[in-house]
């Protein structure tokens, strides 16, 4: 190979294969967040409060199970990447090799002869004095990225023990939380549902204002009054759960149906929990919307979250902030699957709806008024 050739070769190879972000350390991170979580569930068995300790070890495994798909998905362009580019690259790769045998294996006196005598021979000398680093540094830039490759498949074979693990850890929270929830007793009442005045009510409206209307009619007794006040909070309250929105309110969907609400993407089996202290007026299955959980966080004010598969607490429970209301719907996902699926687009894993409806004196107003959902800023 001539001189020329050698050079050009050099100019091919000298394109950058690097990224600046570096996703191995972000799955290595994302499996610290599984491990941690792990730890909590194990402190939380012992703690005062199960029922708030239980739910922040749930949202730190949904945390770190987000943290961990979101590694994966970079692991594996950042792979696929640099495979194609050094695939791309092979011939470009065997003439650079080539180039670096031929220098570290030719005698210096084979290297100096030149047909234009010994001023050809001099000057093949400088260029070839200020080619041998470059050739070489090129070289230790393909060996870093090949043993990239060779580490990032690792990492994504380690991944599975770690998926199963964190998914394992998951769904023994939500297992305990449950359980917590149904054995809580501390928590005060405004009323107490009357089952047989619910279902007549339940019977006889066909729609959720209808029902809304006749709320006050499921208690066994008075309601007692509430002086909550969440007003300064309009706009700051965040989703019930982590979530991208699909549709706003009075959008009209692909049948051309428009509800009053905004429609959320959810995770499976993800948690649900109150935005802020609020009376539980319902929870159940509620006309066409599946379980609904209804809830009062100041008078003449309801947030209604319906498409839950399970609903946590009874109705007349005054509840914190915070406090889980019920779990999305859907089939806990496979480690597998989790895998399969980590080179795909953001929000291919938020397969589950959470539709939230916001009434105020009984009419439906905009729930961007009151959520954050960061569509506007």
């Amino acid at each position: 190979m001539s001189m020329r050739a050698a050079f050009l070769s050099l100019v091919l190879l000298a394109a950058p294969l690097r990224l600046a972000a570096d996703p191995a350390e972000a799955a290595r991170e994302a499996a610290a967040q599984l491990e941690a979580a792990s730890v909590q569930l194990q402190q939380a068995e012992s703690s005062r409060d199960r029922v708030k300790a239980l739910t922040s070890t749930v949202q730190a495994f949904e945390a770190g199970l987000a943290a961990m798909r979101d590694g994966l998905r970079r692991v594996a362009r950042r792979e696929a990447q640099l495979s194609a580019q050094l695939a791309a690259r092979r011939d470009e790769v065997s003439g650079l090799l080539g180039i670096i045998q031929t220098i570290e294996t030719s005698p210096p006196p084979v290297l100096m002869v030149h047909p234009s005598g010994p001023l050809g021979a001099a000057r093949s000398a400088m260029m070839l004095a200020e080619v041998t680093p470059a050739l070489h540094a090129r070289a230790q830039e393909l060996k870093a990225d090949l043993e990239e490759v060779q580490s990032l498949r690792l990492l994504q074979q380690s991944a599975a023990r770690t998926l199963e693990e964190g998914l394992s850890g998951v769904q023994a929270a939500r297992v305990q939380l449950s359980t917590a929830i149904a054995d809580r007793t501390s928590l005060p009442r405004r009323f107490t549902a009357d089952p047989v005045r619910t279902a007549i009510l339940i019977s006889s409206t066909e729609t959720l204002s209808g029902f809304a209307d006749g709320l006050a009619d499921i208690a066994e007794g008075e309601i007692a009054a509430s002086k909550a006040d969440i007003s300064d909070l309009r706009g700051t309250l965040p989703l019930p759960v982590e979530g991208l929105v699909l549709r706003g309110y009075g959008e009209r969907d692909a049948a051309g149906i428009a509800r009053p609400g905004l429609l959320v993407a959810a995770r499976p089996r993800a948690l649900v929990t109150a935005p802020t202290a609020a009376t539980i007026r319902y929870r159940g299955p509620l006309l066409d919307l599946g379980n609904v959980v209804i809830l009062e966080p100041q008078p003449d004010t309801l947030f209604i979250f319906s498409g839950l598969a399970e609903v946590f607490g009874e109705a007349g429970e005054v509840i914190p902030e915070g406090t889980p209301v019920g779990l999305m719907s859907g089939e806990n996902p496979k480690a597998d699957a989790i895998l399969s699926l980590s080179g795909e687009g953001g929000g291919t894993d938020r397969t589950e709806t959470l539709y939230i409806e916001v009434r105020m004196d009984n009419s439906p107003v905009d729930p961007e008024t009151w959520f954050r959902t960061g569509k506007g800023g």
